[in-house]
């Protein structure tokens, strides 16, 4: 008697998990946001924790573009980096522990861009071989030191792939050894950076950066994202 009751709970049990796992992303509080409305951002030097040095550089050069797209000022990078470089701060690490307030002092800028660079380059394995690239970010207000935004994105060479098993092992280690080729002759991680600064840094996708002042679609930022 009692077996048909337990069978029971686990089915529940289980049907409660699969649900659980179906979820939707809990929608992200814009108050600050919002309430802040930064009209121009300044992007600080990339943290790179990869093993890849030109990760900084690499994001760095393609996140003004969705953020100009979003519809804000961003301060030029290369000018940013320099005045940086002249003031005596050499590291990505040094120029994000600067107080939030000198670097409103300085720049003038509304908001500040926070990136860190978690994984970049190519991992390769027997048969297969992945470009990818990880970067989270948080969007600073200069005024005050509230925190308006935070998210990650990732991008991967892999995504595309389709190993079905065709031709065999052999088939699958000539494969990887081309795309290994492939990787080594091009810079396959500068291509993919862009992707996922892309993703990143998009406005009016789900929990995205709000868009700004200069965009268009400003107004839109007062309606839930779909």
């Amino acid at each position: 008697m009692k077996m048909p009751t337990l069978f029971k709970t686990l089915g529940l049990g289980m049907l409660l998990a699969l649900l659980g796992g179906c979820v939707t992303q809990k929608p992200y509080d814009y108050t600050a946001f919002k309430q802040s409305k930064p009209r121009s951002i300044l992007v600080m030097p990339p943290v790179n924790t990869s093993p890849d040095i030109q990760a900084g550089y690499s994001m760095l050069s393609h996140v003004t573009l969705p953020l100009s797209e979003a519809g804000y000022y961003v301060l030029p990078v290369a000018v940013v980096d320099e005045t940086f470089k002249q003031n005596g701060v050499m590291s990505a690490e040094e120029a994000q522990a600067i107080p939030t307030a000198k670097l409103h002092e300085i720049f003038g800028a509304d908001a500040a861009l926070y990136l860190e660079i978690t994984e970049y380059g190519t991992s390769y394995r027997l048969i297969a071989s992945e470009v990818a690239v990880t970067a989270k970010a948080k969007l600073v207000d200069l005024r005050d030191g509230r925190l308006l935004w935070d998210g990650s994105a990732r991008a991967s060479s892999a995504e595309n792939q389709n190993n079905n098993g065709g031709g065999g092992l052999i088939g699958l280690l000539v494969t990887a050894a081309v795309e290994q080729i492939m990787n080594s002759l091009t810079d396959r991680s500068h291509e993919i950076a862009g992707i996922t600064s892309a993703r990143l840094l998009t406005a009016g996708t789900h929990n995205g950066i709000l868009r700004g002042p200069r965009s268009p679609q400003y107004a839109e930022n007062d309606k839930p994202v779909q």
